[in-house]
């Protein structure tokens, strides 16, 4: 499993008031809440990101409140995979729970620069930097949570275990 495309860059402590902010939580619709992605700390981030894109962020993604809400308007947004230092634990799990990959990196973090052009591979954990010909070894996840996220999150991979 790969991602790749451009990076938007962020630092320390997006939280999810900002990746979601809480005024457009009056849907339940994915696209509806995408197109409000980012809105308060990125205006421009709905008109710019292209499927694959990615995040690379700082210290503490994704703190904050516990809204799955976070995590599914930037995979619907196209977001492929966010990068960061660290990431806080809800929204980590959040993540993996609706099949948007994360990857822990704090050299990755630190090298990737707004605009750059990211591969992951998930499988090894590479993360390739192709803008500046550098790469780092980031966490790969365990072949099971490899499936899971493939599956599209938690829920589709349950239902298709119990398809069989």
């Amino acid at each position: 499993m790969k991602a790749k495309g451009h990076v938007f860059k962020y630092g320390d402590n997006v939280d999810t008031d900002v990746i979601i902010p809480a005024r457009y939580l009056n849907s339940f619709d994915a696209q509806e809440l995408a197109s409000h992605a980012m809105a308060d700390i990125d205006p421009e981030f709905v008109n710019k990101v292209q499927p694959g894109d990615l995040i690379v962020a700082n210290k503490n993604f994704g703190c904050g409140s516990s809204r799955e809400h976070a995590p599914l308007c930037l995979k619907t947004a196209g977001v492929s995979c966010v990068i960061a230092e660290t990431f806080a634990r809800i929204f980590y799990r959040n993540a993996i729970n609706i099949g948007l990959p994360i990857i822990e990196c704090p050299e990755a973090a630190k090298g990737i620069e707004a605009g750059d052009e990211v591969e992951v591979d998930f499988d090894n954990g590479m993360i390739y930097n192709r803008t500046k010909g550098t790469e780092f070894k980031g966490q790969p996840f365990p072949e099971f949570m490899q499936k899971l996220i493939a599956a599209g999150g938690l829920v589709k991979y349950t239902n298709s275990k119990k398809a069989k």
